[in-house]
């Protein structure tokens, strides 16, 4: 079998006007990949990932350590204030400029993340449906708070049976933002992308992902879960929510919403790992999901990390 690498660096030299993005699973190795690929081909990374855009958000997000960063620039890391309101619109326009200054420098860029709507919208482009309202979205959180994520779906499954199907009842999120947009355009998410149809495209992308067998992929994660919470995200969580940062839409994302619930006295530390291994496979499930209806290339966990 062909070393990833050696397969990232073929791919680039068979098509130079594409794209790289590295898109595997959570806990996959994407990261030391890209910059391996990038020290190989004078590339710099776009992140993609939601959780390290905010600054404070480090250990649990695993965040590029600043002995990655020396080896690849990063873009899109630590760019934003934990409160500061970011959707797949406003990261497409961003990476897509961090992007295009890399290509005027003569370097390679690499999209290296696992917020797969992100990269969607930074390639595909998205259904020009209204922009975020705070005011929806807190409401939206309140009710997952009271209710769970599946209150959320129920609603969106009696107003758009067509969205709720395609969407985890755990997706709050997406399920949020669909019933946003039918709340302010009277208008169906459904029928939004079926008009749109993501055919917005920026740059042909190349997207690769890392396959583990499902047994190594969960101990990677129940790994890579223990040694952050040795790393100190606890008191990470501790510190944000002490700054007034609980609601930091980052907060809700896998493993930050269990260390809250374990420091709100809601989860038990014993079972505080298990909790967070458990979220993490599920959504690594959802992001082989996504990778299963695009056209990517598959490499072998050999060498990647």
């Amino acid at each position: 079998m062909t070393p990833p690498l050696d397969a990232i660096l073929r791919a680039h030299d068979e098509r130079p006007d594409a794209v790289l993005a590295i898109v595997g699973p959570t806990a996959s190795g994407k990261t030391e990949l890209a910059i391996r690929a990038a020290e190989r081909l004078g590339g710099e990374l776009v992140s993609a990932d939601s959780v390290q855009v905010y600054r404070g958000f480090d250990v649990g997000s695993g965040k590029p350590s600043a002995a990655e960063r020396a080896r690849a620039a990063h873009h899109l890391v630590d760019v934003l204030d934990p409160l500061d309101p970011i959707d797949a619109s406003r990261y497409a326009a961003l990476a897509r400029e961090a992007a295009e200054g890399i290509l005027a420098r003569g370097k390679v860029p690499i999209v290296c993340g696992g917020t797969f709507l992100w990269t969607k919208a930074l390639f595909f482009g998205l259904a020009g449906a209204p922009p975020a309202d705070e005011t929806i979205r807190a409401r939206h959180r309140e009710i997952v708070s009271a209710h769970g994520a599946g209150a959320l779906h129920a609603e969106l499954a009696r107003v758009d049976p067509r969205m709720a199907a395609r969407l985890h009842p755990n997706d709050a999120v997406r399920t949020g933002r669909a019933l946003e947009v039918h709340e302010l355009s009277g208008r169906l998410m459904s029928a939004w992308q079926d008009e749109h149809a993501f055919a917005l495209a920026w740059r042909a992308p190349a997207f690769f992902a890392v396959r583990h067998p499902p047994d190594t992929l969960t101990e990677r994660i129940q790994v890579r879960a223990r040694a952050w919470l040795d790393a100190g995200w606890i008191e990470e969580v501790e510190g944000l929510l002490a700054r007034g940062q609980g609601a930091a839409r980052a907060m809700e994302s896998v493993g930050y919403r269990e260390v809250r619930a374990f420091l709100a006295g809601a989860l038990p530390r014993e079972e505080l790992l298990g909790r967070i291994v458990q979220s993490t496979r599920i959504f690594a499930r959802r992001q082989r999901t996504w990778l299963n209806r695009v056209d990517v290339t598959w490499l072998g966990a050999a060498a990647t990390c």
